[in-house]
């Protein structure tokens, strides 16, 4: 069985007859977990199943230059937690088409209402570097999850992928390695250290 094919065994097993899943799925950046979720959605049923990243919660970078936080884009506190926690219990209780937003890298902003979770969906696969977080206020996303995945991936394995994912952004050599080494690799360390257990574990590291 594929490991694709046996994640989406045990989410149905955890679905049981429920008409809503919501399935958060974790990892630090450039775990893969957009590429994990968008996966796991072609297995189920088409039309009934949907990723929602959770990067559409990105505070604007004016926001960030306003309170000194620009050069730590992507840390925990850079997100807008409250209105990504709203968006899940939303989501939770199947409301009539929830719209969610988006983030386009490229011209690094969210664009709101870029997709929609309507009531037919039965699996909505959440991603995110932080929906395990072992810190305050993010431990209260566990009671929104009705099953949890986490992708361990090596941390040099990680620093590669980065520097390959800035270098198709546009940065220089030079440019990514200060990013990476600034802002990544702080924000890949606080997952690693601080992260709750999950149902299921994708280890990368026996690859």
């Amino acid at each position: 069985m594929s490991e694709i094919a046996a994640l989406a065994k045990a989410i149905f097993k955890k679905a049981g007859k429920r008409s809503r899943v919501v399935v958060g799925i974790a990892g630090p950046p450039a775990a893969g977990k957009s590429t994990l979720a968008e996966n796991l959605a072609k297995v189920f049923e088409q039309g009934t199943a949907v990723v929602v990243p959770m990067d559409g919660y990105h505070f604007d970078d004016g926001i960030l230059i306003a309170r000194g936080q620009r050069s730590r884009k992507g840390a925990p506190e850079t997100f807008d937690y409250y209105g990504f926690e709203a968006l899940l219990k939303r989501i939770r209780a199947n409301e009539h088409d929830v719209a969610i937003p988006v983030f386009d890298r490229n011209v690094e902003l969210s664009r709101a209402g870029a997709a929609i979770v309507s009531r037919d969906v039965r699996f909505v696969l959440v991603e995110g570097n932080y929906l395990l977080l072992d810190e305050a206020p993010w431990t209260g996303l566990g009671q929104l999850f009705d099953f949890t995945i986490y992708i361990d991936v090596p941390r040099f394995e990680l620093e590669q992928r980065l520097i390959k994912r800035w270098d198709e952004h546009g940065k220089t050599p030079d440019e990514a390695r200060a990013w990476i080494a600034s802002n990544d690799m702080p924000n890949i360390d606080r997952v690693l250290q601080k992260r709750r257990a999950a149902d299921m574990v994708i280890d990368e590291r026996v690859r």
